[in-house]
Formats: C-alpha cells, sequence, structure tokens
C-alpha cells in the first residue's frame, strides 16, 4: 500500500472508529430508489464503509460482497447487519489488493466510492469486468461543482481535490456502451449522518452493461 493509500485509509478508521455512524444508519435515497426496482441476485458494494447501503441490500434480498480500506467501517457494518438480521461478506483492502471473478455480479453501487484522480477510471472498468452482461450500475458521487458547495457548507462533505470529483463526461467515458438510465449531475439535499449535511452536487448514473 501506498503512501496516499496508507493516508487515506487511517483517516477512514479515525472516521469510523467515532461514537455512532457517521453517515448514519439509513441508506442513500437514489440507491434505495433504483435497487427496490430491480430483481435481486449478487451485488459488490465498493468502498460501502459502515455499511448502511449494503445492509439495505441485504435486507431485500441481494447477496451481497462489500470493502472498503478501513477495518472499523467492517466492524460497523457487521454490527449494523446483525442489527437488522441480515448478513453481508465484508473485505478489508484496497481494490488493487482485491480481485473477483469476471461477469460475477448483477449489480454494483458505488455510492461516494471517491477514488485517486490516476485510478478513478481504471478502477471503474475493472469493477465493470466483474458485472454480467445486463447487469446495472447505481452510481452516486460528488461531482466537480460539489467544490463550491463546500466552501460555503464544510457540512455537506465530500473531497477537497479536484481530481476526485465527477463528472458525467467522465463517467459517459469510463462505462462507454452502456445503456444509460440516468447521467446527470444535479443538487440534493443531504442528511446522510453528521457529514454529509446540505445542499451538495452530484453525479448520478444508472446503467446497464450491454448483453453482447
Amino acid at each position: 500500500m501506498n503512501t496516499w493509500d496508507e493516508h487515506y485509509k487511517n483517516f477512514w478508521n479515525e472516521r469510523y472508529k467515532q461514537t455512532g455512524y457517521a453517515y448514519g444508519k439509513e441508506p442513500n435515497d437514489f440507491f434505495a430508489a433504483w435497487l427496490r426496482k430491480l430483481k435481486p441476485g449478487a451485488i459488490l458494494m465498493p468502498a460501502d464503509g459502515e455499511g448502511r447501503n449494503g445492509v439495505f441490500a441485504a435486507k431485500l434480498g441481494w447477496d451481497v460482497t462489500s470493502f472498503d480500506l478501513s477495518e472499523e467501517g467492517k466492524e460497523k457494518a457487521l454490527e449494523l447487519a446483525k442489527e437488522n438480521d441480515v448478513t453481508i461478506k465484508y473485505l478489508v483492502g484496497d481494490q488493487e489488493q482485491l480481485s473477483f471473478e469476471t461477469a460475477a455480479f448483477d449489480a454494483i453501487g458505488l455510492i461516494y466510492a471517491h477514488f485517486a484522480a490516476g485510478k478513478k477510471s481504471s478502477f471503474h472498468k475493472e469493477l465493470s469486468s466483474y458485472l454480467k452482461p445486463g447487469g446495472v450500475i447505481v452510481f452516486e458521487a460528488f461531482g466537480k461543482n460539489n467544490l463550491h458547495n463546500v466552501k460555503i457548507n464544510p457540512k455537506v462533505g465530500g473531497p477537497k481535490d479536484v481530481g476526485m470529483l465527477f463528472s458525467t463526461d467522465e463517467i459517459a467515458a469510463d462505462f462507454e456502451g452502456y445503456n444509460f438510465l440516468v447521467l446527470e449531475e444535479t443538487e440534493v439535499d443531504l442528511g446522510e449522518g453528521d457529514y454529509h449535511i446540505g445542499t451538495g452536487s452530484v453525479v448520478r448514473f444508472v446503467g446497464r452493461k450491454p448483453r453482447v
């Protein structure tokens, strides 16, 4: 693990070791709304943190595999799963350290999964290889326009490095060939725990991988 990854891991361990759930126990609204429309199967949840989204998926009947850099996040996620009487598989490690079978998942949930600028496109393409033909990606994360919002209200959260933020053009390029059901940058009112509070600018994407 390089110095940047080690710093990022320590940052998230410090955040998740705090009392309570940093982003609450409820799932992200956009993710929850779209997941309810899909037939349950196997879902991969990168950067699942304290598990609010993975646990929600499990409650809907999905077979959930989550991963994150943070051991503290895993502990919280497993506690939340137990509290909700569901089970999830949770791996700790960087995406570069982990590997999954090709075309193993029916869906991938990318909810505020921000990566280093030089890695995010390659990570997206690698994740796409794990998705079955006809599978769906549900994505919400901060867009580049959020830098303006976070200056006005730091509580809205999100990376301060513009390279870690997203644009619709980047997503369209990373998932070229997908059937785009949603692709937009929009402002939303966030109320997720202590660290996503206020008006944020987010990129939303729902895409279906081509069947051939």
